[in-house]
């Protein structure tokens, strides 16, 4: 079976991405924007194909002789015109889907109805039905999920960080709002069964263990974590006002904050028993052992993938070609530490940020990082997916990981709030480290655009 993976570098598609390659009877194809990010070889069973969604000559390669194909691609991060992104992305992808004869389509979308939906969940809904709008030409398994719960997810880690650094938790009424929560285990074993599903037409694949109201989720991982807490409700807290206290407290951004909030506003529970009429194999494993998963992964940094890994920025998918071009400013210094080795240089510096913090003046960092949160930006909060080594793509505070290649060369990009971009081009030779950070004015009114 030849398949074909979208959203490889994401939050559920990385960890698909592990799950389908160790699978011997598929031949697994992975779509991206930039290969660099996976570091990962070809093999005899997998492929890479560079590309995107808005690029209908690549998505056509990268479709050619495919079975069954994996829609897991998301455009909100994009900006504030992402529906019509993910409309066009969609409709691009069913349709060139529907000319390389490709059978099925498997995608994940969000639980909750179109009345009550907000932008983001409608826009999840909307990919759907256009995903879907083609049963005599191609089918569509469409998995419906609410909130998930793993390692690195941006719904766990808002309630892990709520629970772990609020012993008093000031919660609005809405937060009393129905849904239902599913491993992320469990999400994976639902997409990867699908392959082999044996139904022709469309469908619709509700997910989720027990029905729990918000409260309830931090209730009960605050009893996972063995913390005492307690909760009181204001009336007050608005979504814009409570979505402001989740980016002081929490490392998500304020578009995440908001788009979690407006969604708790409605139920978000499961419409139908497909999941278990079609999947009775499968038995969702419930909330508290959900948590007790992701904490243990946490504890042994073995968190795979998390919520920031992808982007829809362009500035995320800079190309080798680019990154030498439209110097303004390069600060260049050496560091020399005489007999120390190479590798315990780079080990050095490729552990900076996060809870190990940064060699000088923590404080200003700190600071600068509060700035940057009330500017919009990622802050320091964000940390790191794992505390002694990088990966390209990964998100390091206020920093992303454009380049990496071990005991040579590290690479970031500013994602902060700058009139530019600022990039720290490290490398070390012998016993001395070089590091020219590079400096891309922008001027304030065009704000800020990240290169490198």
């Amino acid at each position: 079976m030849n398949v074909l993976l979208t959203g490889a570098t994401g939050y559920v598609g990385r960890r698909l991405k592990e799950k389908l390659a160790a699978d011997a009877n598929i031949h697994l194809r992975l779509f991206v924007r930039n290969a660099r990010k996976l570091q990962l070889p070809p093999g005899e069973n997998l492929e890479i194909v560079e590309g995107s969604t808005f690029e209908k000559a690549s998505l056509l390669a990268a479709l050619r002789g495919i079975d069954i194909a994996y829609y897991l691609v998301h455009s909100m991060g994009a900006g504030g015109d992402f529906p019509d992104l993910e409309r066009t992305s969609a409709l691009n992808f069913r349709d060139a889907c529907v000319e390389a004869g490709v059978q099925r389509i498997i995608y994940l979308g969000g639980l909750g109805t179109k009345a009550t939906a907000s932008k983001h969940l409608l826009s999840r809904i909307e990919t759907g039905e256009l995903l879907s709008a083609r049963p005599d030409f191609i089918q569509t398994l469409w998995f419906r999920a609410g909130i998930i719960v793993g390692s690195g997810s941006a719904s766990f880690e808002i309630i892990r960080n709520l629970i772990q650094k609020l012993p008093v938790l000031l919660t609005p009424r809405w937060v009393r709002t129905k849904t239902q929560p599913i491993s992320i285990s469990d999400v994976l074993e639902y997409l990867h069964q699908a392959l082999a599903l044996d139904a022709r037409e469309n469908l619709i694949i509700d997910l989720g263990s027990e029905r729990m109201s918000f409260r309830e989720l931090l209730r009960e991982a605050a009893r996972v974590m063995g913390l005492k807490r307690l909760f009181l409700t204001v009336p007050l807290f608005t979504p814009r006002l409570s979505s402001y206290w989740l980016i002081l407290i929490t490392p998500v951004p304020y578009k995440i904050a908001r788009a979690l909030v407006d969604g708790l506003k409605s139920e978000t529970v499961s419409e139908n028993d497909n999941a278990q009429k079609y999947f009775s194999g499968i038995r969702p494993i419930p909330y508290q052992r959900a948590v007790a998963l992701a904490m243990d992964e946490i504890s042994q940094d073995q968190v795979l993938s998390r919520w920031c890994d992808s982007s829809a920025q362009k500035s995320c998918d800079i190309k080798d070609k680019e990154k030498t071009t439209k110097a303004v400013y390069v600060d260049r210094r050496t560091v020399n530490f005489g007999d120390i080795l190479p590798d315990r240089i780079f080990q050095a510096f490729q552990s900076i940020g996060g809870k190990n913090g940064w060699f000088h003046y923590n404080w200003l960092w700190r600071l600068r990082g509060l700035v940057d949160k009330l500017l919009g930006g990622p802050g320091l909060s964000r940390g790191r997916r794992d505390t002694r080594e990088l990966r390209i793509g990964d998100s390091l505070d206020f920093w992303k990981v454009m380049d990496l290649k071990k005991n040579q060369r590290l690479l970031l990009l500013s994602q902060m709030r700058l009139p530019g971009a600022l990039g720290w081009n490290s490398q070390s030779k012998g016993g001395t480290l070089f590091r020219p950070p590079i400096f891309f004015p922008k001027g304030f009114g065009e704000g800020f655009i990240g290169i490198r």
